[in-house]
């Protein structure tokens, strides 16, 4: 997105006409799309394991092989979702002024409908059911918290495991409320302005040009805004485990006087704090 895309974008924006060619033409529309998609399932991924390593804590083996699978699929996934970007986009030159080229999607799709079905299935991939499945995500994980600190007896949580519980509850509602609003916040206004141009064209196409682009690079800031929000949880979450880590004292015997560790009473890591930490 940061090396890829957006300078795609400002240098296309410059220079109005395309001037790379038909095969970075293509390319490029493969890269546009590429990054979005990967960044959109790389937070189903991060959604996923944060709700198997709390609600299926022990399968706790299985963990860094469902990582590194789900990892290879949301690759997989955003390569496969980008690749008719590299079909459907072309260069194509103006009939009246044939010197003025764009990379167009123009007589590839042979009806209106084919291109509906086509931004329809983007919209579905990229935004609609990640958006569900983070919701449902992180909903679970939270049901799941209340749960356990209502009735700790079940689990065999200890007293101390509970403070933690209600501060992981607050964090996780936290960063739940603000992913599923970062996300839905960036994305929501573009594909509004798609939905109004596949329902109403006519009308859409008098919105400002800028305005459209605008909100699409606005969409695209989504990926900026990831790391700020997990990065900010994780700093905290640090913070707080440096809190409790264990401590030891020493002590002079009084019949040697060789100093003697001796350890303190251990304070044990609750065992959802690791699970409930973001991921480095």
């Amino acid at each position: 997105v940061t090396f890829l895309m957006m300078p795609l974008e400002i240098g296309w924006a410059a220079t109005v006409s395309w001037r790379a060619g038909d095969a970075m033409c293509r390319i490029m529309a493969f890269f546009r799309m590429f990054g979005l998609y990967l960044s959109s399932f790389i937070l189903v991924c991060i959604s996923v394991d944060r709700f198997y390593a709390v609600l299926k804590p022990f399968q706790g083996r299985l963990l860094d092989r469902r990582e590194k699978w789900m990892l290879i699929a949301a690759w997989m996934g955003a390569t496969l979702c980008s690749t008719p970007q590299m079909v459907i986009f072309h260069v194509e030159s103006h009939p009246n002024i044939t010197w003025y080229l764009q990379c167009v999607t123009y007589n590839v799709l042979p009806s209106y409908a084919h291109e509906l079905t086509y931004s329809i299935f983007g919209m579905l991939m990229m935004y609609a059911l990640p958006l569900a499945v983070i919701v449902y995500s992180y909903s679970a994980i939270l049901i799941e918290i209340c749960r356990r600190t209502s009735n700790p007896g079940a689990d065999s949580i200890t007293r101390s495991s509970l403070a933690f519980l209600g501060k992981a509850k607050i964090r996780t509602l936290k960063m739940t409320i603000i992913i599923v609003l970062v996300f839905f916040i960036c994305w929501t206004p573009f594909y509004v302005m798609c939905v109004w141009y596949w329902v109403d064209r006519e009308s859409a196409m008098h919105v400002d040009q800028r305005v459209q682009k605008g909100l699409f690079l606005f969409a695209c800031t989504n990926s900026c805004m990831n790391p700020i929000v997990y990065g900010a949880f994780n700093i905290r979450a640090r913070r707080t485990a440096n809190k409790v880590r264990p401590r030891t004292n020493t002590s002079i015997s009084h019949n040697n006087s060789t100093p003697t560790p001796t350890p303190t009473t251990e304070t044990r890591l609750p065992p959802l704090e690791i699970s409930l930490k973001t991921p480095e």
